[in-house]
């Protein structure tokens, strides 16, 4: 066979093969949208219906029906935002809505994005996979392909020939594949049990132990064992619902409960890539699993986990984690430490209180302070927390790419590629293009209340809750009657967010906001084609 025409043979089919790959990747990127959407609407509409056939306590009014969907959706995208006090709710809704968190959280669902990865492996390539586990020793069809490779082609790097011949379809990697994915998905399983049973017992424990916490829920009718679950599922699923009036506010004596919550915070978000991959490595010191762990570790890209991250981001995650919260904590403290919401704490507690704080401000959203007293300043230093995805690393990461040791003809299909994957995404704003655009909007929703109540209605009061809402954090200035300009005698303040006091309208824009801030990954390469200069 000639070179020119074992070039044309190869030259063809991976074209052919980088653009359906190409085709294919956006299509399976399309239907993983869809089906997260279709997977929240469909939690949030039963938990929405559940909840509204149990009844809340007695002595309290129920709740309307938008008031519940709210509720659903905040739940089970993990935001936290509340219309309603949460003493409303029965012991029964509390239940539902540590449920809705529960299978609501980022861990849980990438459980079951593993599971339907399994699935479509053992889909298109279970013969092989089951060829290959009965008959080891099976033709490769990287062999076959190589052997096609001409000495003098338009290809002379091997990183091409091997794609191809890993869609032509190869058992031995099928088979690797697929076990490595079921062994990644008991270690999650492991780790997602783990540390909420640990948290659970300990906050049982601290209970029991300290009767001021106890005492605190006695007079509020929570039980123990339903505040702690419904507490420890919130803080690991880092929604920030906590089923007193006052969120933590009531227990910011309670240093030893905050120091219990605070890594349930940190372990089930903006650390569990690290954590895992720690656990990971730790696995691969037993023999049997040392194989498994070591192609994970090493493979993360093939893998497509995306909370399973290369040992340089895991590094560099773990350092601006702690650097964000260090920073948060000083800021928070030095404008905080003599201000009322520390009124009546020591030094120890105050210092427990702002690391709690701070680390809330990524992506929990319990809060020991009213937030509505805190100085602008540090509410203007939250939003920026807040809208940062929880893996956002700032310190330099390398990529090596593999076009640099392409031929020509190879980069020139990458390129194109490339440049159609650009043309959709730059139908797609950015993020802070959609949140720009949902503030106008509730600005306009709300105008009256701007007009009559400006100290509440504040744009800044506003931005907060979207952004709060997009991040899916639930921090909230609430609503004070006390700062209302013209008095009204009817005005009942609430210990709810400030969206309580919103309208129809500026509620369901919320609604849309949360479920945004929960699917942000699919928009996170959005507004490419905007230069500024």
């Amino acid at each position: 066979m000639t070179s020119k025409t074992s070039s044309f043979f190869l030259t063809n089919p991976i074209r052919s093969c980088m653009g359906n790959c190409y085709n294919y990747n956006l299509i399976l990127k399309i239907n993983s949208f869809f089906i997260h959407i279709l997977y929240f609407v469909s939690v949030s509409s039963v938990g929405f219906g559940i909840l509204k056939v149990l009844k809340p306590r007695t002595e309290l009014p129920k709740p309307r029906n938008l008031d519940l969907l709210f509720t659903s959706v905040s739940a089970a995208t993990v935001s936290s935002m509340s219309t309603v006090e949460m003493e409303a709710f029965s012991n029964e809704q509390l239940l539902v809505m540590t449920i809705l968190m529960f299978i609501g959280g980022q861990v849980f669902t990438s459980m079951v994005g593993l599971h339907f990865k399994r699935f479509h492996i053992t889909k298109t390539a279970g013969k092989n996979i089951d060829e290959e586990k009965s008959d080891p020793i099976e033709k490769d069809s990287s062999v076959v392909v190589s052997s096609w490779q001409p000495q003098t082609s338009y290809f002379d790097h091997t990183v091409i020939v091997s794609e191809l011949s890993q869609n032509n379809g190869d058992s031995k990697s099928s088979s690797l594949e697929y076990d490595s994915i079921k062994f990644l998905g008991l270690v999650v399983l492991g780790y997602f049990l783990t540390i909420q049973v640990v948290g659970f017992s300990c906050v049982m424990i601290y209970l029991a132990l300290v009767s001021s916490a106890r005492n605190v829920l006695n007079k509020k009718g929570i039980k123990s064992s339903t505040f702690a679950v419904f507490t420890v599922v919130s803080s690991f699923a880092s929604c920030g619902f906590v089923p007193t009036n006052e969120n933590m506010i009531v227990f910011k004596e309670n240093s030893g409960l905050l120091l219990i919550l605070i890594p349930q915070i940190l372990l089930g978000n903006t650390l569990f890539p690290p954590c895992l991959r720690l656990l990971i490595w730790v696995l691969g010191k037993i023999k049997v699993l040392k194989f498994k762990s070591n192609y994970l570790l090493q493979n993360t890209g093939e893998i497509g986990y995306f909370h399973l991250l290369p040992s340089s981001h895991s590094r560099s995650l773990v350092g601006t984690v702690s650097g964000l919260v260090l920073i948060g904590f000083g800021f928070f403290s030095a404008m905080e430490w003599n201000s009322g919401g520390y009124q009546g704490l020591n030094a120890y507690q105050k210092v427990v209180g702002g690391v709690f704080e701070s680390a809330n401000a990524r992506h929990a959203g319990e809060t020991v302070v009213d937030l509505s007293a805190v100085a602008p300043a540090v509410l203007v230093l939250f939003v920026v927390m807040m809208y940062l995805p929880p893996y956002t690393s700032f310190l330099p990461i390398l990529i090596k790419s593999n076009e640099d040791q392409m031929s020509p003809k190879a980069k020139e299909v990458v390129i194109k590629e490339k440049w159609r994957k650009k043309a959709i995404q730059d139908l797609i704003f950015s993020p802070l293009c959609y949140l720009a655009i949902f503030v106008i909007a509730i600005c306009i929703t709300e105008r009256k209340s701007l007009q009559q109540d400006p100290l509440n209605f504040s744009v800044l009061n506003i931005t907060l809750e979207v952004v709060s809402a997009y991040g899916n954090v639930g921090f909230t200035t609430g609503y004070s009657c006390d700062r209302r300009i013209q008095q009204d005698p009817s005005c009942a303040t609430k210990s709810y967010g400030f969206a309580g006091k919103w309208s129809d309208g500026g509620k369901v824009i919320l609604i849309i906001v949360m479920f945004f801030g929960r699917l942000k990954q699919f928009s996170m390469d959005g507004g490419l084609a905007w230069k500024l200069l």
